[in-house]
């Protein structure tokens, strides 16, 4: 018996699945192309020409469009009670990824909203890496979920998917995992309501690598995906953050294909 006509057998069943695989289409829903303003600069145009909006089911869509914030091109994502991505496929191998630097200018959100808690999990800004790997070693609930993902989008979820939040009020460095998929690791990179100190841009960096086997126990696959999203869906409420420039290094420090550069 497929997975699933297994599910479709119970209604009940089918929508407790459904709703704990909604995270899981994040990088595998269908895309479509976001509005871009006008008068955006064509080098940064050209930089997001790999990436494209991701929807998900059920829920209104984040605002993405380009502008320019203290004088640098950024992506700037609006929340209205919605949740959405922009997302890029990619393909690098695991010894070619040993650093990640990305700058967000942080704005408004919600000081309810905590990644903590499924109830409140809203952030206004997160970056998404998703990781390939051997589905077959994953629990039977992991790989129905993974199965039914993939009959509704026809394409199927990372094997793991490691998210760094800007939190309202969890420590940096806490570690979650989601009530949704265990699937889903998040880490928090930048706490706290909007201060003199965050009102700028924020820069920061990370060890992939550390960051991934301390998420999951395990060394990171090959990187086939990364994405933005801002949300408050959860709170119902308003969020906004802009996304600069993210870079991806190899260990002699060269810059990676699939960086944004803009």
């Amino acid at each position: 018996m497929s997975t699933f006509k297994f599910f479709h057998k119970s209604r009940l069943a089918r929508v407790l699945v459904l709703s704990n695989s909604v995270a899981l289409t994040s990088c595998a829903w269908p895309p479509t192309r976001p509005e871009l303003s006008q008068g955006t600069e064509s080098a940064a145009a050209g930089a997001l020409r790999e990436w494209s909006s991701r929807e998900l089911p059920g829920k209104s869509a984040t605002q993405y469009s380009l502008i320019e914030r203290a004088g640098r091109p950024c992506v700037l994502a609006q929340a209205n009670k919605s949740a959405s991505l922009w997302r890029r496929g990619m393909k690098l191998a695991p010894d070619q990824l040993a650093g990640l630097q990305f700058d967000w200018w942080i704005g408004s959100f919600a000081d309810t909203a905590s990644v903590t808690s499924a109830q409140t999990d809203d952030a206004p800004a997160r970056l998404l890496l998703g990781f390939d790997g051997d589905v077959e070693r994953l629990s039977m609930r992991n790989r129905m979920q993974f199965d039914l993902v993939q009959t509704l989008t026809g394409e199927a979820p990372p094997y793991a998917l490691l998210m760094y939040v800007w939190d309202a009020s969890a420590p940096v460095d806490t570690l979650v995992v989601s009530t949704r998929s265990d699937r889903i690791r998040k880490i928090v990179v930048g706490s706290g309501p909007r201060s003199a100190e965050h009102k700028g841009w924020v820069r920061l960096q990370r060890d992939v690598a550390a960051d991934f086997a301390r998420a999951f126990g395990e060394a990171p696959g090959p990187l086939i995906s990364m994405a933005l999203m801002t949300d408050g869906d959860n709170t119902r409420s308003r969020s906004d953050a802009c996304y600069g420039n993210i870079m991806l290094f190899d260990p002699q420090g060269q810059v990676l294909p699939g960086s944004l550069q803009m």
